[in-house]
């Protein structure tokens, strides 16, 4: 027993070593996994923009800034396919931005979209993707208020790229943090995880699976205020959606930023038999798969079923579930207890099991 706990403090201690170093990018050029959401991308942030860019409203990395009462997001969308079952590119940007501004506590508002298309891409196409963000912009009751669109020489892009940035204002006291959370809250979940990878996945035609599985793309605004008017200020620590990377990946920032261990029970977390089965087929771990249409929060432990309620009287978090809680140690680590009974650590990914995803 002895060996054990002196083997397992040596891992802790090079896992800390390692997350001190300066993040710095060795490879030479891009590849898939600087776009996946973990390991890679985070060093690509921190050892290429945030090196440049540095500021106080940069550093903490947060969905977005909050400046003067007002939360501001951006952000671009290169999904393939474009079109898939349950949304498409155009959906799928709408929503993401106004969950970035969600997530900030802000009620969105204001949205500019940036086109990027390639010669060749069809008119027809254009005109459903744009009757679809404008279908869910008034869903989320936002408007689109300004824009920009650029055409390259075919072969030059992938038929549509969307950029889009978000402005939200901040009607309440309470700010949001990973850094916020602190030992004995509670981690939620606000539904099912994984539908959002696992269907692009699927719709790409390249595997020869079957499953009854359509994107969970979706505006988490009134969710969101649901559960912060429901708790007092304060008691909501932090709001994340679990897009790039998965919960898993949404877990390691909290766990990293606040300095605290976060334990969650596998047998607990929502998946749904489709996902889970595909998953186990593909070889990927539910967790580190993407979702459009759902969100972690971090409570305190005293608002935790006052949280469940609120967010179970809206459609999108009738799911929701306590799925495990905030430790002090080890500090910065995320823990799984398994299944089986064991307890093993859940990193950030290295590569890129499901590139393209939104």
């Amino acid at each position: 027993m002895t060996g054990d706990t002196g083997l397992e403090e040596q891992v802790l201690e090079r896992i800390e070593r390692a997350r001190r170093r300066k993040a710095r990018v060795r490879e030479e050029y891009i590849t898939l996994a600087h776009g996946a959401g973990g390991k890679a991308t985070h060093t690509l942030i921190e050892g290429v923009f945030l090196e440049a860019f540095r500021n106080p409203l940069l550093e903490p990395l947060e969905d977005g800034a909050v400046i003067d009462e007002m939360a501001f997001t951006t952000d671009s969308f290169v999904v393939t396919p474009l079109f898939f079952p349950g949304g498409d590119i155009g959906d799928l940007a709408v929503n993401g931005t106004v969950n970035d501004l969600a997530m900030c506590g802000a009620r969105p508002r204001y949205l500019s979209a940036g086109f990027i298309l390639e010669e060749g891409f069809p008119i027809a196409h254009l005109r459903r993707i744009a009757a679809s963000m404008a279908t869910a912009a008034q869903a989320a009751g936002v408007q689109i208020v300004t824009g920009d669109t650029k055409v390259v020489e075919r072969g030059k892009a992938d038929g549509c790229y969307v950029v889009t940035a978000g402005v939200g204002t901040l009607d309440r006291p309470t700010r949001l943090s990973a850094a916020a959370a602190r030992p004995g809250d509670a981690v939620i979940v606000s539904g099912p995880i994984g539908e959002h990878g696992i269907t692009i996945m699927l719709a790409r035609g390249e595997l020869d699976i079957q499953a009854d599985l359509t994107s969970d793309t979706a505006p988490l605004n009134e969710l969101t205020a649901r559960l912060l008017d429901a708790c007092d200020d304060g008691e909501v620590r932090c709001l994340r959606d679990a897009t790039r990377g998965g919960v898993a990946t949404v877990l390691n920032e909290i766990a990293e930023a606040s300095k605290a261990a976060i334990v969650v029970n596998e047998d607990i977390i929502p998946v749904r038999p489709d996902v889970r089965g595909a998953c186990e087929l593909l070889g990927i771990d539910p967790l580190y798969v993407a979702c459009e249409g759902r969100m972690v929060a971090i409570v305190s432990q005293a608002s935790a079923e006052t949280a469940l309620t609120a967010l179970h009287s809206h459609p999108l978090g009738h799911e929701a579930a306590v799925v495990g809680r905030v430790n002090d140690d080890p500090p910065g680590l995320v823990l799984l207890k398994t299944a089986f009974g064991g307890t093993r650590i859940v990193d950030l990914l290295v590569g890129d099991p499901l590139p393209r995803i939104c």
